[in-house]
């Protein structure tokens, strides 16, 4: 998938909602640990729910991982599930690698042709060489961690070098020149929504990832305000608030009307700036 069709997606269905699909097998409803594979019976069912209203879905690998065979199964369930029901939506590997580069070319191979994920999140904490890997295949997309939604980020992300710039924003410069905004995006947390003009300045064309809306209680409002472009280049993701909106029989029911929720305040954003 390349940047023109994920934006016919957006002006699609007026949203740019991303939905995290972090299936805490301890906060599923009971019911469906009677399921033979209960994530992914937990997953479809949000995603037929919640379709109408994303653009994209994101699996977090923690979630996955931690469950051994069984969760990466249901992982490979959940994505190709998508993939032959859904195959316009966009599907981001949460999975935050990045390592020398014989090992990111084994994490690309694995998320990109194995998985057949869209994009995948990628720390570029080693540099250059840990991230070219991944920038091998067409039409996918690696998106780098710049500033996140997290408390501790100021510990390492704003620590300011000699040339007085912040940590986050020496990663995005020097990184702009590794690829372009046909195969790269950033993930800046929804809690600095502010700082997003500061990206727009350095990254006007480049799609953003945005967590921190919902649970985590970041404005979609001033998210919009200082990180929209011409292209809306904003995929705003919500996980708990979708997922976990009910814990009981309704949860599917509860989750479309949260994610209806976020797509009716998006499209109002889209419409007042002219996109759509």
């Amino acid at each position: 998938m390349n940047t023109d069709s994920l934006f016919r997606q957006i002006v699609h269905k007026k949203s740019f909602l991303c939905v995290g699909l972090d299936p805490d097998i301890a906060k599923i409803p009971q019911h469906l640990h009677n399921n033979e594979f209960p994530v992914f019976e937990f997953n479809k069912q949000i995603i037929n729910a919640t379709a109408a209203y994303s653009i994209a879905y994101k699996p977090n690998l923690a979630f996955y991982e931690c469950r051994g065979l069984l969760g990466w199964k249901e992982l490979e369930m959940t994505i190709d599930y998508i993939k032959q029901n859904f195959p316009d939506i966009f599907i981001i590997a949460d999975a935050k690698r990045g390592d020398i580069g014989n090992t990111s070319k084994m994490y690309a191979e694995a998320f990109f042709n194995k998985l057949n994920c869209d994009a995948i999140t990628v720390a570029p904490y080693m540099g250059e060489d840990s991230v070219k890997p991944f920038m091998g295949f067409k039409d996918k997309f690696v998106i780098l961690l710049a500033l996140t939604s997290n408390a501790s980020a100021a510990d390492f992300q704003y620590f300011t070098s000699t040339n007085n710039k912040p940590l986050f924003l020496e990663v995005v410069e020097k990184s702009k020149a590794w690829g372009s905004s046909e195969n790269m995006m950033y993930v800046v947390g929804a809690t600095k929504a502010s700082m997003l003009s500061i990206f727009r300045e350095i990254i006007p064309e480049h799609f953003l990832l945005v967590p921190g809306v919902g649970a985590q209680g970041g404005s979609l409002v001033e998210v919009a305000k200082y990180g929209l472009n011409k292209k809306c280049g904003l995929l705003v993701n919500a996980s708990r608030s979708i997922l976990y909106a009910s814990n009981g029989a309704d949860f599917a029911e509860k989750a479309a009307l949260e994610a209806q929720s976020m797509q009716k305040q998006m499209e109002v954003l889209l419409k007042e700036a002219n996109i759509i």
